[in-house]
């Protein structure tokens, strides 16, 4: 998982973070060993804003994806920063509630599972 992190710390590279100075990258490993990668992309109205883990995940789906084995956050800060409630979600349409999250804390990691991220999540059969 070392290297899914050192993916995610060099996605935040290509962010575009001019209001928050707070690059976020995001590294999501696909069931056949593929990754893809994300970045936030800020915009001056902040609800236009794209988060690092939304970026990775629709580029896998746009590749024909629908499987994946972890997700690897990184911020420049390295403070340990977690998917929001949002790409939790977003993440939980697509991602088993056992998917790892591994949070880069500098010289460490904190990892977690979606479904402790995000217990009790909005399903498709909630909306039956």
């Amino acid at each position: 998982m070392d290297e899914l992190v050192e993916v995610a710390r060099e996605a935040q590279t290509d962010a575009h973070v001019p209001y928050s100075d707070y690059p976020v990258g995001a590294a999501l490993l696909t069931a056949d060993g593929s990754v893809y990668v994300g970045c936030n992309i800020e915009n001056a109205n902040y609800s236009n804003s794209l988060h690092a883990e939304e970026v990775a995940i629709a580029e896998a789906i746009k590749e024909g994806h629908r499987e994946f084995d972890a997700l690897a956050v990184s911020s420049g800060r390295r403070d340990g920063v977690t998917p929001c409630g949002m790409c939790r979600q977003t993440l939980s349409e697509f991602c088993d509630d056992d998917m790892p999250v591994i949070c880069d804390e500098g010289d460490d990691t904190a990892e977690y599972t979606l479904g402790e991220l995000l217990p009790n999540t909005i399903t498709e059969e909630m909306l039956e």
